[in-house]
């Protein structure tokens, strides 16, 4: 009887026991299904649904590559792939048939993908090492005060790159952010008193987004970005009714670290969809400099947002332009 092997790929991203219609059936009809682990997920809920597993040591590559050529010469065989996808086993099982005089086929076959922000996973992961006991000590002793900094700084090399246009760069500043967002709930975890992990953070998100777009996941009617914006703040404003009221609304959640151009263009928005859509005309007196330059300052914000101008990227660019002239 002629053999087959089939060498069954699995996302370890993915819960073990999903596995497509052709995964299925090709363990249903296998001869024998073997793995290098039985505890791994994987192949336990392959051996859970019925369907029996055997193991087979995954020391030596070439022995690994023997075996497994010599059970598929007249036996349908299963081979479970690995996580770290079996480095070497290919060139054993290509050596060994090569040698063959009637060698059986070999299948790759993919039993499963990875779902998009799978990759999330092995970030959580990563950082859950490195917070573990045997991982990193410097990751170990951080807490949300010694790395407040970090963040900061990665956002603002953020909009660095987004100004400069450069792509590259941009997806490696987006990730040292995701790495504050993994590292700061990874604290969190670890706080005896209140713990909360990045699902939580994650299920807090979700919850936001649901609730704040009612015009998508519910029976809002905004439907250009301007009513979307203001149903939002509508939404946001009802929310927080139940926290004690500010001395300055137009403030509040504001954080005091944003830049100044950006409290400002804020701080007008709000006014504007209050109504009031003028500054004020009582004028800081001319002799007192530093508060005439402060109006004059956010009477330029106000016009950079009646023209369409981001004040703060326009003294951003010219500060650049300076700086390179």
């Amino acid at each position: 009887m002629a053999g087959s092997l089939t060498l069954l790929v699995t996302s370890p991203r993915t819960p073990a026991g999903v596995l497509t219609r052709d995964a299925w059936r090709a363990l249903d009809t296998a001869d024998l299904v073997l793995a290098a682990d039985a505890d791994h997920p994987t192949p336990a809920a392959i051996a859970g649904s019925g369907v029996a597993v055997e193991i087979s040591d995954p020391s030596s590559m070439p022995l690994l590559g023997r075996s497994l050529a010599e059970a598929a010469a007249d036996r349908h065989v299963v081979w479970i792939v690995s996580p770290d996808g079996d480095p070497g086993l290919t060139d054993a099982l290509a050596a060994e048939l090569t040698r063959a005089a009637d060698p059986a086929p070999v299948e790759m076959l993919v039993g499963s993908w990875d779902l998009p922000g799978a990759r999330l996973a092995d970030a959580v992961n990563v950082m859950d090492v490195l917070r573990s006991p045997g991982g990193c000590p410097w990751d170990a002793k951080q807490t949300h005060e010694s790395l407040a900094k970090y963040l900061l700084e990665e956002a603002h090399e953020t909009v660095e790159a987004i100004d400069n246009g450069d792509r590259d760069h941009l997806r490696e500043e987006l990730g040292d952010v995701l790495l504050q967002v993994l590292f700061h709930a990874r604290v969190a975890a670890d706080d005896p008193d209140d713990p909360w992990d990045i699902d939580d953070v994650a299920g807090g998100l979700v919850d936001k987004l649901l609730r704040r777009h009612p015009h998508v996941f519910g029976d809002g009617d905004a439907s250009t970005p301007e009513e979307v914006e203001a149903s939002w703040e509508q939404i946001k404003a009802a929310e927080k009714a139940d926290r004690a009221e500010s001395a300055t609304p137009l403030l509040e959640g504001i954080p005091r670290s944003l830049s100044t151009l950006l409290i400002a263009d804020k701080v007008l928005a709000r006014r504007e969809r209050s109504g009031l859509t003028e500054l004020p005309d009582d004028k800081t007196d001319a002799d007192n400099s530093g508060a005439d330059l402060g109006d004059r300052l956010l009477a330029l914000v106000a016009e950079g947002r009646r023209t369409g101008v981001d004040a703060d990227a326009a003294l951003r660019d010219a500060v650049r332009r300076l700086a390179s002239a």
